[in-house]
């Protein structure tokens, strides 16, 4: 459709935190960083993995957990060095059907939620069943990327 996509993803394996109590855009920013020193060798190898993209948020309606995840590269799916952080896990993500609705600009919980929204009320109307009580944000930029930026909405197709 002109205003979002179905995509159809494989199992694969992310690495995760989940920040309890914050307000999203602190949760992002501390879960980010507990997944960065995971990247940058807080790991039972001491590797240093490469960042990938996208960074993921799940969202859940009327609770202030949120769950912040790195997708592990393709090189380390098998077999990811285990985190040395507790706070910090890997998991294994089924495969699945998303509706994905892209935008620009610099998100934020804000502009994630309104997205979201908007995406929720084109799936109704169009009559697509899909998981309405979570939703996840994705990123794709680094902060430093000021132009041409790249952002999604997935809902998990029922």
């Amino acid at each position: 459709a002109k205003d979002y996509e179905l995509r159809q993803y494989e199992t694969a394996k992310w690495v995760s935190t989940v920040v309890r109590g914050e307000t999203q855009k602190e949760a992002m920013r501390q879960g980010f960083w507990k997944l960065f020193h995971y990247i940058q060798g807080k790991n039972e190898k001491e590797m240093k993995i490469d960042m990938t993209v996208p960074v993921t948020c799940l969202v859940k309606s009327g609770c202030t957990d949120f769950k912040i995840s790195f997708f592990v590269p393709f090189e380390h799916q098998d077999c990811p060095p285990q985190p040395t952080d507790s706070d910090v896990f890997i998991e294994e993500r089924k495969a699945a059907a998303l509706f994905v609705r892209s935008f620009g600009g610099f998100a934020s919980p804000e502009k994630y939620a309104e997205e979201a929204d908007a995406l929720a009320r084109t799936l109704r109307n169009r009559g697509q069943p899909f998981h309405e009580d979570f939703f996840y944000t994705a990123g794709y930029d680094s902060p430093f990327k000021l132009f041409n930026r790249h952002n999604e909405v997935w809902y998990f197709k029922k």
